[in-house]
């Protein structure tokens, strides 16, 4: 069966696209979830109109993405971790524990899109780099102190 896809999916192609599916799939997957409907000659002349509805919702997802970057700039977060001999650190900060910070701190960030190539095992300060979308992110400063010992 033929369909118009109305949205990306990763293994079929992009919005707009005319592709080849099963039946099945297309009947019982795709169209129901709106991701495509079938690819007949008036559904084919609304091609246009399918890629402006996804032209407006990608710049509003970029410009709420650039809006939140700019609130995440502009805070910080401070990690405390236990520290032994000459400040070695205890464990590591990971993007779960940076996930959770944001998420005190009012930010929903899924730990997917902070993007570390290994835990932070160091005091110090960092800057994380944050995907809020594929063409924004954001540069989140992260301070990794010493945990105060409580008496």
């Amino acid at each position: 069966m033929k369909i118009i896809l109305k949205e990306d999916l990763e293994k079929l192609g992009k919005a707009g696209e005319v592709v080849e599916v099963k039946d099945g799939y297309a009947r019982n997957f795709l169209v129901p979830r709106n991701l495509a409907v079938a690819a007949t000659k008036g559904n084919l002349s609304s091609i246009e109109k399918i890629l402006k509805e996804k032209e407006l919702k990608e710049n509003k997802r970029k410009k709420e993405a650039l809006a939140l970057r700019d609130k995440v700039e502009g805070i910080s977060c401070t990690a405390e971790v236990l520290v032994g001999e000459e400040d070695k650190v205890f464990g590591s900060v990971t993007t779960i524990e940076i996930s959770r910070m944001l998420k005190d701190k009012g930010f929903f960030i899924d730990k997917r899109s902070i993007e570390m190539d290994e835990p932070i095992k160091a005091l110090g300060v960092y800057s994380v780099p944050v995907r809020l979308h594929p063409e924004v992110t954001a540069s989140l400063k992260l301070w990794v102190v010493k945990k105060e010992e409580k008496k």
